[in-house]
């Protein structure tokens, strides 16, 4: 179809009847596309199909670019899934150096330039294909009230969108979708594999600190878990006494093991754990919070400790309000009342009360955990009894 055939005024001049279902019966998609571009009001002013004869040398290697950047895209989309979820991501300590410390630090750098590229190469090939290989049109409509559309509109806009699909030639151009299919598929996968990759460390293991089950604050044998400072430097392990909070003051905390001295690796991964940050509060002389069934001990006297991590959608609440008592979670503004209820959302759309961690003071005078959180930390995988 080019310029010379195409009705150019017929909007305007085709009178607007009923057809019967035997007239629309044996008209040809392209009549019935005409006819509704006349009776909608639209002039074609321009039509221009970049390949009038087919499978041309040009053509070929127009199609052929297009595909070569949808398979790109697809196997950059492997690359990214094989990356996220083989190359070695655990933390390693500049000090261990060698081979994993390399590996390491290009697990972030090649995660986002294979997505990147994946999400960049889909883009340029819709993008080629709609300037190579779609026929360029300009064509004018005159606007008018809307309608009910009756059955020529139904057929005729049907007849519209299938000839647009047949003159884009995408229909016999297996090559380009088979690539798009391809990356499409794969990068779908991947973006699925982001959704929960993120969220499982190792769904098989049933004990250990690697467990879904379990925080870093699990006890292991009859070794004290900690309560120390983050100050910046992991080396530095500031331990804590009830006599280094003041009265409606707070410290955020972390869980450490004399073990861990020895274990370069623990000494710095537990503190970048996203199960690891505690808030210790002492509230005010005279606070009586209401306790959880089951948590009525979990406090040591005025002292309490509180999952650092929004039950919302895992934010830090690291404000907290000494006049109200209430931790605030910046993200989203939930709020949590941990002087009259046991860390209860009161405002916001956190729905979960903030797990308390069961405190106890030691020989020593230092604080300690007396074992892991009894309920999921965070917005957890799921709620558990046990």
């Amino acid at each position: 179809m080019s310029a010379s055939d195409t009705p150019r005024d017929e909007g305007h001049d085709t009178p607007r009847r009923d057809y019967t279902e035997a007239e629309l019966a044996e008209m040809s998609r392209d009549e019935k596309m005409r006819l509704g571009l006349a009776l909608d009001g639209v002039e074609l002013l321009h039509y221009e199909d970049p390949f009038p004869v087919e499978n041309t040398r040009a053509e070929k290697r127009a199609e052929r670019a297009v595909a070569a950047w949808f398979a790109l895209a697809g196997l950059s989309a492997i690359a990214f899934i094989a990356v996220f979820v083989f190359w070695p991501w655990g933390y390693v300590t500049p000090q261990q150096g060698g081979r994993e410390y390399f590996l390491y630090n290009l697990y972030t750098p090649l995660v986002g330039l294979f997505l990147g590229l994946s999400i960049f190469a889909i883009g340029v090939g819709v993008v080629l294909y709609a300037k190579k290989l779609i026929p360029h049109e300009v064509a004018i409509q005159q606007r008018h009230d809307g309608h009910g559309s009756e059955e020529v509109d139904r057929q005729t806009t049907t007849a519209i969108l299938a000839d647009t699909g047949v003159r884009s030639g995408f229909a016999r151009r297996s090559m380009i979708q088979r690539t798009l299919a391809f990356s499409g598929a794969v990068l779908g996968l991947g973006t699925g594999v982001i959704a929960i990759g993120g969220f499982i460390r190792n769904p098989w293991a049933t004990e250990g600190p690697d467990s879904l089950k379990h925080t870093a604050w699990m006890k292991e044998g009859d070794e004290k878990v900690y309560l120390r400072r983050d100050t910046g430097d992991p080396h530095d392990v500031s331990l804590l006494r009830p006599e280094d909070i003041d009265a409606g003051g707070f410290e955020t905390v972390f869980p450490f093991r004399e073990s861990d001295r020895e274990d370069e690796h623990k000494l710095v991964s537990v503190l970048r754990r996203s199960d690891a940050p505690v808030m210790l509060i002492r509230l005010r002389p005279g606070s009586a919070p209401i306790k959880r069934k089951g948590q009525e001990d979990f406090n040591y006297g005025d002292y309490y400790a509180y999952s650092k991590v929004c039950t919302h959608v895992g934010c830090p609440t690291s404000l907290f309000e000494q006049q109200t008592g209430r931790l605030l979670c910046p993200c989203h503004q939930s709020q949590f009342d941990v002087v009259n209820t046991y860390a209860k959302p009161v405002f916001g759309p956190a729905t979960r009360s903030l797990p308390q961690l069961p405190i106890t003071v030691d020989e020593e005078g230092y604080f300690v955990a007396r074992h892991d959180f009894i309920e999921p930390v965070g917005p957890a995988y799921w709620e558990r009894n046990s």
